[in-house]
């Protein structure tokens, strides 16, 4: 599960690394933990559609999991569409950083043992993710 944080007041998505998925009670521990840990005051999740903009099995699971989230944890939750986030974070990593990314992506596939780089493909993309979210709140509602 990719993670990625803003500043209230900067309004500056950036990654914050991966949270291995456990079972449901320690994810929820785990991430109550980050909540505490940074202040957070609302999540993000993202709803994971079809590229075609319907919900499969995929996203009926984000939304049990934001459901879950919000009863446990108590904070705001929102969903965010991520369709093509992740093709975005990979091509971000490679214009900073390159080939060494998807190699060392690959060695951690073969080696679970190894601990996962900070930032990652998923870390970028929830951070892709954070950034559209925020863009849109800046933007003034349109007058009807």
């Amino acid at each position: 599960m990719g993670l990625a944080i803003a500043d209230s007041n900067a309004r500056m998505a950036r990654p914050l690394g991966t949270l291995e998925r456990v079972n449901r009670n320690e994810d929820m521990r785990r991430l109550r933990e980050l909540v505490r840990e940074h202040g957070v005051r609302q999540i993000l999740v993202g709803l994971p559609l079809r590229l075609d903009g319907t919900r499969g099995e995929m996203a009926e699971e984000a939304e049990r999991f934001a459901q879950r989230v919000r009863k446990q944890i108590g904070v705001p939750v929102e969903m965010m569409d991520e369709r093509l986030t992740t093709w975005e974070a990979e091509r971000l990593l490679e214009e900073t950083q390159g080939r060494f990314m998807h190699e060392e992506k690959s060695a951690g596939a073969k080696n679970k043992k190894k601990a996962p780089s900070k930032v990652t493909v998923d870390s970028v993309a929830a951070a892709v993710i954070l950034k559209e979210y925020l863009e849109r709140q800046e933007q003034p509602a349109e007058k009807t």
